[in-house]
């Protein structure tokens, strides 16, 4: 019995399906040598095997190294897994926090603000540290792996150093200019407006000019005032060494007070009809040297001079002057300075001289004045014990002799005298706020003329300086002279003097100075005592450290109990000092 033709067709396939597991395997296992391995390359569709599916464990993968094609697979050998080659003990993530994701910002740039509104900061680089590379973001290359560093991770920062936390250092200051040469440093200078200097050498060097111009209303100190318009020049220069040890200081100050009008003389201060010449030449200069022989010895000398003119209104003015004569004092000290642990000793010899020019007179004839001319010899001792420091109690002793160049004086009277002082006073130098010395003592002179009586008084010397404030500054000096004189019968002239100026700082570039000055010149056998009173003010405006302006008023009084001898004159001054 026949089967229907569609269902014989399904049956001959059915079993072929079923059968075919069964060639298959056959085929694999008894087959000729010649049949294809089992290999990797089999299910390559690029060298005639067919498509794996993703489930096969043959699949290649980007970047992992395959065997050879004609190689076996082989089951992984745990001996060979490199973690095991290593001696180092396997990392342990116990007690850390997995990250999950990528972090806020990943693959942001270096510099502005990243996702989160952080602003990024460049690090800090050595010098010579090469710039770290950016970072790369999606998409980009995958950079090369940096080299393994054994120094540890860079440092951002630089250490602190000595300059931590303090104010730069210009150029000028530390000596390394731009394009030029290497210089010495220059100190430190409070003063942001001062003269700088120059080096010559081993030496400091600042020098200034004043020029000024105004009006002075009594130039002569007349009893009935006369004024006249007046300039003034004023130069100035000071040298200081810079030494490790030893040390030499200049400072020499100088003026010259010029008038354009003649002024009458005076004749025990009353006004003369002979016209006299009133411009003043001014200079004090001294030359300090100290040798450093060891620790507590040094050797101390000074040169000085002084040049000028009787003052006017002074008695001593001749009548009948074309000019007046001018004096000069010059001389030296020399000495040593030895320091026994807290107690010192200080102790010099003294030589000096006076002289004076010829007056000339209004008839065109000269007046000799070799009678005023003298030599002083002498010797001064200091011995001071430091208390504590910035307290430095002292006593000093002076004595000297004067020797004219002519025994009696025009008026026949013998001028020749010797005397000195003795004083005692203390230095002070409290924090930097108050420095300086005072002291007090007694003065006396005797002349060989028996006419001429003693001239002594009571003797003050002092120069304070008082920082009251970083703006305001005090100072005050004081200082006690015998002085000789012309006038008959007079031994001398007990000069004193007593100043208090003060200083102030409106800005750094304006500075107004405030002084008032007080003396007295007692002359001795004569009973007349003069009075002086000086009120000043002067402001300076400092356009930079080379050029400033300066503006004066001073109004002086002249007050003698000698009839007709008062006066008082106002001056008014406006110039411009040049300085380095």
């Amino acid at each position: 019995m026949g089967s229907p033709p569609g269902r014989g067709r399904s049956s001959r396939a059915y079993a072929f399906r079923a059968a075919l597991p069964c060639l298959l395997l056959t085929a694999l296992e008894t087959g000729p040598a010649a049949a294809q391995s089992l290999t990797p390359d089999l299910f390559n569709p690029s060298r005639g095997g067919f498509a794996a599916p993703d489930t096969l464990p043959t699949r290649r993968t980007a970047g992992v190294p395959q065997a050879p094609s004609d190689a076996v697979p082989q089951p992984p050998d745990p001996n060979d897994d490199p973690r095991r080659k290593s001696d180092a003990p396997a990392t342990t993530r116990v007690g850390q926090v997995p990250t999950y994701g990528l972090p806020a910002a990943n693959g942001a740039s270096g510099s502005g603000y990243d996702s989160l509104n952080r602003k990024r900061q460049q690090p800090k680089l050595y010098p010579g540290q090469p710039k770290p590379k950016r970072a790369a973001g999606p998409g980009s290359p995958v950079p090369p792996a940096a080299p393994v560093s054994t120094l540890g991770p860079p440092r951002i920062a630089p250490p602190p150093s000595e300059t931590a936390h303090k104010t730069p250092v210009s150029p000028a200051m530390a000596g390394n200019v731009p394009g030029q040469p290497l210089r010495r440093r220059l100190k430190a200078d409070d003063d942001a407006f001062g003269a700088v200097g120059d080096y010559a050498g081993s030496f400091l060097i600042k020098g200034g000019l004043e020029l000024s111009a105004g009006y002075d209303t009594n130039p002569a100190r007349l009893n009935k005032p006369v004024g006249s318009p007046v300039y003034v020049v004023a130069p100035d220069l000071l040298v200081m060494s810079d030494w490790e040890r030893h040390a030499l200081v200049a400072d020499l100050r100088g003026s010259f007070s010029g008038y354009t009008n003649n002024m009458p003389a005076t004749i025990d201060g009353f006004p003369s009809p002979s016209p006299v010449e009133i411009n003043r030449p001014d200079f004090t200069g001294h030359v300090d040297g100290r040798f450093d022989v060891d620790r507590d010895l040094k050797l101390t000398s000074q040169l000085r001079l002084r040049l000028a003119t009787d003052n006017p209104g002074s008695p001593n003015v001749q009548a009948g002057l074309q000019k007046y004569p001018v004096y000069a004092t010059y001389g030296g000290t020399f000495g040593f300075d030895q320091t026994f642990n807290r107690f010192q000793v200080a102790a010099g010899a003294t030589v000096d001289r006076t002289a004076y020019t010829d007056s000339k007179l209004t008839d065109g004839s000269t007046f000799s004045n070799d009678d005023r001319d003298f030599n002083q010899y002498g010797g001064v001792g200091r011995f001071s014990y430091e208390l504590k420091p910035g307290l430095k109690p002292f006593v000093e002793i002076e004595g000297d002799n004067r020797v004219h160049d002519q025994a009696a004086d025009r008026n026949g009277y013998l001028r020749d005298s010797s005397g000195g002082y003795a004083k005692v006073g203390s230095s002070f130098e409290f924090s930097r706020i108050l420095t300086g010395e005072v002291s007090v003592g007694y003065s006396a002179r005797n002349y060989v003329d028996p006419r001429l009586s003693q001239l002594s008084g009571f003797l003050t010397s002092g120069s304070l300086i008082w920082n009251a404030s970083g703006l305001t500054t005090v100072k005050f000096n004081t200082d006690t002279q015998i002085a000789e004189t012309t006038i008959p019968g007079s031994s001398g002239v007990l000069v004193h003097t007593y100043a208090a100026e003060v200083d102030h700082d409106f800005r750094r570039w304006l500075t107004a100075i405030g002084k008032f000055t007080y003396g007295t010149y007692d002359y001795q056998g004569q009973n007349r005592n003069d009075k002086t009173y000086s009120l000043e003010g002067n402001l300076i405006y400092k356009l930079n450290r080379n050029v400033w302006i300066k503006g004066t008023l001073r109004h002086d009084i002249l007050d003698s109990n000698v009839a007709g001898a008062s006066s008082q004159g106002t001056v008014v001054m406006l110039g411009v000092r040049l300085q380095n």
